[in-house]
């Protein structure tokens, strides 16, 4: 009997330890998928997250507006650029003074009325960032100022020149905006083309020497670039011109052969229709 006691005591006792048990698993269990479920997101989170999509639209939008305004910019510095370009054209022996005068006058006004406005837009900021926007402008105005250089004085306007006549316009408390290398080179690489147009209208005005010095100078310029083109990292717009420079080089030098050979009654003038004349193929200089 006491024995019977005892057994159904010790059974008791592990029943009740298999319940205690199987309870505490219970509550862990609950207490872990209470603490696994997420938290509902608060209004304070889903506003900051608006607010900062928001200021992230702002500045979007705001570097845009820069850009479509630098562009507009751009433009109006290619024009104006453009225009002289065709004024230094004009030259010749008997109004080179009043040419010049004239082309010295628009060119500062390109640089005070437009290139002012890239600079107001562009200094203190990372304007490598916008670079393909103003590009153009900023090489066609490198190219009218070589080529009025050139004209004036005969001798390259080198970078350095370029950038000191900017800082003016800049705020000296911000970064000032500097023609990086690149635009420079490619402006250069287009002054080749125009210095041929001169060389051509030189010699269809008997000016043989004038056009062979510039002859020579575009070779200067070319073959420095051919040592130089090949060591750029991005130089595959300098690549292309490059092509383009080559063929000025040797339209000014068939131009001045054909007259050193032939004489002085083999200077046709510009634009000249006869089939054996060294400048067919040359357009017209535009005024």
């Amino acid at each position: 009997m006491l024995c019977s006691s005892s057994a159904a005591i010790k059974r008791i006792s592990v029943s009740w330890l298999i319940i205690a048990n199987n309870s505490n698993f219970k509550s862990h269990r609950l207490s872990r998928s209470e603490s696994s479920t997420k938290r509902p997101r608060t209004m304070s989170t889903h506003s900051s997250l608006k607010d900062a999509f928001s200021s992230y639209a702002d500045h979007l939008n705001a570097l845009n507006e820069k850009r479509e305004r630098i562009v507009k910019a751009s433009r109006d510095v290619t024009m104006n650029s453009k225009k002289v370009i065709f004024q230094v054209h004009r030259i010749s022996k008997a109004n080179r003074e009043e040419v010049l005068e004239k082309a010295e006058k628009d060119l500062a006004a390109v640089r005070d009325q437009h290139i002012s406005r890239l600079v107001k837009e562009l200094q203190g900021t990372d304007f490598w960032k916008l670079r393909r926007a103003y590009s153009p402008g900023v090489q066609e105005y490198v190219e009218a100022a070589t080529f009025f250089k050139f004209c004036q004085t005969g001798t390259l306007l080198n970078l350095d020149e370029i950038n000191a006549s900017l800082l003016p316009l800049s705020d000296p408390s911000l970064e000032p905006l500097q023609i990086n290398l690149l635009d420079y080179l490619l402006g250069l690489a287009d002054l080749t083309g125009e210095l041929m147009r001169l060389a051509i209208g030189r010699i269809s005005d008997g000016e043989v020497e004038y056009s062979e010095r510039i002859c020579q100078f575009v070779r200067d310029i070319y073959r420095e670039l051919t040592l130089l083109v090949p060591l750029m990292d991005d130089g595959s717009d300098m690549k292309t011109k490059m092509d383009t420079m080559l063929q000025s080089v040797v339209k000014i030098e068939n131009a001045c052969f054909s007259v050193r050979v032939r004489g002085s009654e083999y200077i046709p003038l510009l634009g000249s229709s006869d089939p054996s004349s060294f400048l067919v193929g040359v357009s017209d200089v535009e005024l």
